[in-house]
């Protein structure tokens, strides 16, 4: 297996694009941690399932991403990474003027200085190693933006430059540091609000989903968490070494319009 031997953490992956990743890189061969806040019986089955399905080792260790101790404290009791995956992310949607500013706070914390924490924590050791990845889950929304997203477009371009700064500073070590940048995913999340969208328009799912959901999606598909795993393998993979410093947009063409 191609990851054989490398360690990965990926923050924010209970559920959603960050479970996804975690999955493939786990069948990839990497030991893969995972990481949430909440520190369920049901993370640690989760973590364990993963386990016993790739036959790697899978650990759930909890971290409140919103805290840099917390950030810096998960990579120390991971032991390290080979790889870092910063996909940590919340969301909250209001005018600016209406944008609570703990709201705010919270999104810059979670979103993008969770990234720069653990990223800061993960390097010294990726470097002596002389390999390492750090991919970082930014979004289209680190490209173009959309009203009522100050913090979260905020973050998500943040986390763009970090990216870049990131890769200068690691070029020429065996380290990259790349962006991907998902538009509509399929996630749990997702899907429970299709039903709430087809109450509110009138419409039946597959025309929710394309007409609203969908609309700057030019595909008119959703991208799946398994999709974006394999970028994630991709990207740790010798064919990507000279990758870095980059975003790889897996939005259906949004960011082409």
């Amino acid at each position: 297996m191609q990851l054989a031997g490398k360690r990965a953490i990926v923050t924010g992956s209970n559920s959603g694009i960050g479970l996804g990743i975690a999955w493939e890189l786990a069948r990839a061969g990497a030991e893969v941690v995972i990481n949430s806040l909440t520190d369920s019986a049901e993370d640690h089955a989760l973590a364990a399932q993963i386990r016993d399905e790739t036959g790697v080792t899978v650990r759930y260790i909890a971290a409140d991403m919103s805290k840099s101790s917390d950030c810096r404290a998960l990579v120390e009791q991971a032991g390290g990474c080979d790889i870092l995956v910063n996909n940590a992310g919340i969301q909250h949607v209001a005018k600016i003027e209406e944008f609570p500013g703990e709201k705010w706070d919270a999104i810059i914390a979670i979103n993008l200085s969770s990234a720069f924490h653990t990223t800061a924590a993960a390097l010294p050791a990726m470097y002596a190693k002389g390999w390492g990845r750090v991919i970082n889950i930014a979004s289209a929304h680190g490209l173009t933006a959309s009203p009522y997203k100050s913090a979260y477009v905020a973050a998500k371009h943040g986390v763009v430059g970090l990216t870049k700064v990131t890769a200068l500073e690691a070029a020429g070590k065996g380290v990259t540091c790349n962006a991907i940048c998902p538009g509509y995913v399929l996630t749990p999340i997702v899907e429970k609000q299709i039903p709430d969208q087809m109450k509110t328009h009138n419409m039946d799912r597959d025309t929710v989903i394309k007409q609203v959901m969908l609309s700057r999606q030019p595909s008119g598909e959703f991208a799946t968490v398994e999709q974006m795993g394999g970028t994630a393998v991709f990207l740790c993979s010798d064919a990507a070494a000279q990758i870095t410093g980059t975003t790889i947009s897996v939005d259906g063409g949004w960011t082409a319009l």
